[in-house]
Parts: structure tokens; C-alpha cells; sequence
């Protein structure tokens, strides 16, 4: 890791050590971190210092070539049915959004359960517990993915300074929410990808943060802190981290299987049954396979660089 990195670290681990425990008492839901370890035991790699999934930089790089069919080619057989939603609007859909997911939840206001939590926020060093609380835990990497349970008036959860605020922290990760944005005008030359429901001029209003890094739903999807979020111009994926190489692994085979398709394709003397999905000759067949096998194996030295 380069000296600029570790900083970064050393310096949300200390923000993780010095304010989450205030975050986490100020607010009505979280998970410990033993507890975030538990309900996400199947992931196979680091963790931040809050127990949070760190799925590694290279397999996000690599998730930026993938399809929302690629992956949905992987999740469903493993029986994860529901971590794929669209109907957004996408801002910059020319741009694949990929990041590991942080969480916020949203509850429509009631005034004894905020004022409990905005007492608790006090009492924990918080002037308040609102968006900015969880905008200013992000990290490089990180996507914002927030549940306003599809709220446009007061579900605006940022206009055009704060997701400049969340492009530079998150080094251009993106944005999803299950709700609104505001200042439309000023966002979209902003270069980071997000996902929203609607436009509202409101400021956010009329809610209250109920959770900081839990499960979350958007639309149809369960979403958990640390899931590799995936966004093209169809839709949104969340993948669990434990299935995050397969994905990625599978798509390489499919990425090959459609360059050879291809160029059998150009030649012009093939019908299309005779080489899609399957050759059906057993040359055809013989040569698809060995051009697979050597594909994958300079995509292979390619990651080892």
C-alpha cells in the first residue's frame, strides 16, 4: 500500500475508533462489530475496522467490464434471487458505478422516536444525527446506498455540494438511493455515476436516520454493508462479497465466448445456430476451446501484474 494510502487508513481508523461508538449509540440501529462479522461470515477477504466487508481493489477494477446479465448469470443459481433492481434514473449511464456498499437507512419522521435519537446524538458529542453524519464516514471505494423508502419531497439525500462532498471521499464510486436528489442542474457535470428515483427541489426533510451500516432494502434487493455494488444502464446488483470472484471469473469465460462468437461471425460462413451458444461441430467446438484456454490463460497473467 502506498504511503498515501496507509494515511487514509490510519486516519479512518481513528475516525472508526474516536466517533463510531458515538455514531452507534446516537443512532436507533447498528450492528457491532462482532455482530457485522457474524451476519457476513461468508466473506472471504479483509474487513475494515467496524467489521464492514472490504472487498479487494483489483476484483473492483475488474467488476467495471461486467454486465448486469453477467452477473445475474451467477447470483440467482446460488439461490440470491433478490439483489437486482432497476427503475432508477442513472445519472451518466455511459459509466459503470462499482463500489463496496455503506448502508444508511431512512424511516419517515415521528417525533418521539427523533427526538430520542437526536438526544442520543447530543449526549454522544453529535449535534444532530442526519445525512451528513453517515456522508462523512465514506471511504475511497465506498458507495453510498440509502433507503428513503422512495420519498422525493424532503427525501432529497444530497444536492450538488454534498455529492461533490461524496465524489471526492469516495474517489467517484457513485450513488444509489431509494429516494431523491436536488439540484439536478448542478449535479450532472459532477463525474461520479449514481442512482435515484426522482428530482425534488426540497431539502431533506420530514425523516429521520434510523440506521448506519445494516441491511437495507432498495425497491426488491436486500442490500448489506460491504456487498459489491454494480450499476450499469440497466440496473443495480448487489453482490455478496463471497461470490464476488465467481462473477468475475464467469464473465472473463463469457467475455471470451462472445470474442470468438464473433469473429466466426465476421468470417461469413456460418449460420448463426452453428456457432451460438455451442459449435456444434466438434472441430468448431475443439477450436473455441482452445482459444478459451488460451484467452483465460493471458487474462490470468494480465491480473498477476
Amino acid at each position: 500500500m502506498k504511503l498515501e494510502g496507509w494515511a487514509r487508513f490510519a486516519r479512518f481508523a481513528v475516525f472508526v475508533l474516536v466517533f463510531a461508538p458515538a455514531v452507534a449509540n446516537a443512532q436507533l440501529f447498528t450492528l457491532t462489530k462482532e455482530q457485522m462479522i457474524q451476519y457476513t461470515a461468508q466473506n472471504p477477504f479483509e474487513r475494515f475496522p467496524d467489521g464492514r466487508p472490504k472487498v479487494p481493489d483489483a476484483l473492483i477494477e475488474r467488476a467495471r467490464g461486467l454486465s448486469a446479465e453477467e452477473v445475474f448469470a451467477v447470483l440467482p443459481g446460488k439461490g440470491f434471487r433478490n439483489q437486482y433492481e432497476d427503475g432508477f434514473r442513472v445519472l451518466h449511464p455511459d459509466k459503470r458505478l462499482v463500489g463496496r456498499a455503506f448502508t444508511v437507512q431512512f424511516m419517515p419522521l415521528r417525533p418521539d422516536l427523533d427526538g430520542v435519537i437526536n438526544a442520543r446524538a447530543q449526549a454522544a458529542g453529535l449535534a444532530r444525527m442526519n445525512n451528513q453524519v453517515a456522508i462523512d464516514m465514506l471511504q475511497p471505494g465506498d458507495v453510498l446506498v440509502v433507503d428513503l423508502f422512495g420519498q422525493s419531497e424532503g427525501g432529497t439525500i444530497v444536492g450538488d455540494n454534498l455529492f461533490y462532498y461524496i465524489m471526492t471521499a469516495t474517489k467517484k464510486a457513485g450513488l444509489v438511493v431509494d429516494g431523491a436528489i436536488r439540484d439536478l442542474d448542478g449535479i450532472s457535470p459532477i463525474d461520479m455515476p449514481a442512482y435515484f428515483r426522482s428530482v425534488h427541489p426540497s431539502p431533506i426533510g420530514n425523516v429521520i436516520i434510523t440506521g448506519i451500516n445494516v441491511p437495507v432494502r432498495i425497491g426488491k434487493a436486500t442490500v448489506m454493508p460491504g456487498d459489491l455494488v454494480f450499476g450499469d444502464s440497466e440496473g443495480v446488483y448487489f453482490i455478496p462479497p463471497a461470490l464476488v470472484q465467481q462473477v468475475v471469473d464467469n464473465a472473463d469465460v463469457i467475455h471470451i465466448h462472445d470474442e470468438w462468437t464473433r469473429m466466426k461471425f465476421d468470417e461469413g460462413k456460418y449460420k448463426s445456430s452453428e456457432i451460438y451458444g455451442t459449435p456444434k461441430d466438434p472441430a468448431l467446438k475443439k477450436e473455441y476451446d482452445e482459444y478459451l484456454k488460451k484467452r483465460l490463460e493471458e487474462l490470468r497473467k494480465k491480473y498477476l501484474k
